[in-house]
């Protein structure tokens, strides 16, 4: 592994930015890669994908998996929550620390990645067929 020297003013905020951008780089990376005619696959990484990663607004998925596989779960609990709690929540707004909460509760680990899985939730939340 390659390490690198910060300057001074480098702190843990920095790295860990920079360890999320890296991430989504090299998604787009590949996929233009693939693109090209290379033999990486097809991820389906686009720019706005590739900016959304790279802000933390959405979830990176592993190099080379697709990225729909990854945010499935949280479209479909969106999309289900919404037929559950819509008559009760008519806005996003309204329901977001419900399906938070709930979100978090369904397994340990959603409540490291509310704020990446959030997008795609409330993707689903909003989605009409």
């Amino acid at each position: 592994m390659t390490t690198h020297k910060n300057p001074k003013w480098w702190t843990a905020e920095n790295d860990s930015s920079w360890s999320r951008v890296k991430e989504a780089m090299k998604r787009d990376w590949d996929q233009t890669e693939h693109d090209m005619g290379g033999k990486k696959p097809d991820t389906n990484q686009k720019i706005g994908n590739t900016v959304r990663q790279a802000t933390g607004s959405e979830i990176i998925p592993p190099r080379d998996e697709p990225a729909y596989d990854k945010v499935e779960p949280a479209y479909r609990y969106g999309y289900g929550a919404r037929a559950k709690y819509g008559s009760e929540f008519s806005e996003w707004d309204d329901a977001e620390s419900q399906l938070k909460q709930e979100w978090e509760e369904m397994e340990p680990s959603h409540r490291q990645t509310w704020m990446q899985d959030r997008a795609a939730i409330r993707y689903g939340w909003e989605f009409e067929p």
